[in-house]
């Protein structure tokens, strides 16, 4: 469901019944003459819907965690907001930029339409910039041929399967971050589909190494064994950025959680 469509024709449906009331229909209405109720409705509606869409659009998103994969930094359930003009102003439904602000950094967590069904939004977090050389061997992360900084940590309890996964601090650029991986799960990448630039990605049964195409990002979930991110489906093109997530809002099934992301 595209929602920021539907919230669009929303907008123009009710701009419209507000404008010909406005302007049009109350000046020929007879004095104490009572409002149609869909044109009530939909012109008082109006101004809320603006406010809402202006707010979606280009300044704050809220999404929802619907999988583990970026456990344990965001866990299933966690309701987060993404800053929309991080990455710069782009127009809302077509998502083109307008205006450059910044641009992605190692270690940022971004929200992104899925490049095989950019119906579909998926949250990752950014390992590789354009002209990376990334590699992902035995389960080491290695950028430009440096391996990147990892200290083993206490162990991930997940407390929904009652077992833990060994964890550890890596740093990406400014940002240290936990992560957790299965020493039993194997290190190849076991789903592969077709993308653009595969031929920039070799595999082998230890892993995957790739170089970041001009415009595109190789995105990582922190739980390494547990998501489907580049390493099976590709890079990331600029077009299909939404937005730098950046805070638990809510969680139902633990409160505590509210702020616990930055």
């Amino acid at each position: 469901m595209n929602f920021a469509l539907i919230l669009f024709l929303l907008l123009l449906v009710s701009g419209v019944l507000w404008t010909l009331d406005h302007f049009v229909a109350s000046k020929r209405r007879s004095v104490g003459a009572k409002t149609p109720w869909w044109v009530e409705y939909g012109a008082s509606f109006f101004p809320v819907i603006l406010v809402v869409f202006c707010l979606r659009s280009f300044v704050v998103e809220p999404f929802k965690i619907p999988s583990g994969s970026m456990i344990p930094t965001l866990l299933v359930g966690d309701f987060i907001l993404v800053n929309k003009w991080t990455y710069g102003i782009r127009l809302p439904v077509i998502n083109k930029k307008i205006m450059e602000v910044n641009t992605p950094q190692r270690g940022d967590v971004m929200v992104f339409r899925f490049p095989a069904d950019p119906s579909l939004d998926y949250i990752k977090r950014v390992v590789g910039l354009p002209g990376d050389k990334i590699e992902y061997i035995d389960k080491k992360l290695t950028i430009n041929g440096v391996a990147q900084p990892q200290t083993h940590i206490a162990d991930y309890l997940h407390t929904d399967r009652l077992f833990y996964s060994p964890s550890y601090l890596e740093k990406l650029g400014d940002v240290e971050h936990r992560i957790i991986v299965e020493n039993d799960a194997p290190a190849y990448v076991s789903q592969i589909i077709k993308y653009p630039f595969q031929e920039n990605c070799t595999y082998t049964n230890r892993g995957v190494s790739c170089t970041v195409p001009a415009g595109h990002y190789f995105m990582m979930g922190d739980n390494r064994d547990g998501s489907f991110d580049s390493r099976g489906w590709g890079f990331v093109p600029e077009q299909n950025i939404v937005g730098k997530a950046f805070f638990i809002w809510f969680n139902f099934s633990d409160l505590k959680r509210i702020g616990s992301f930055h």
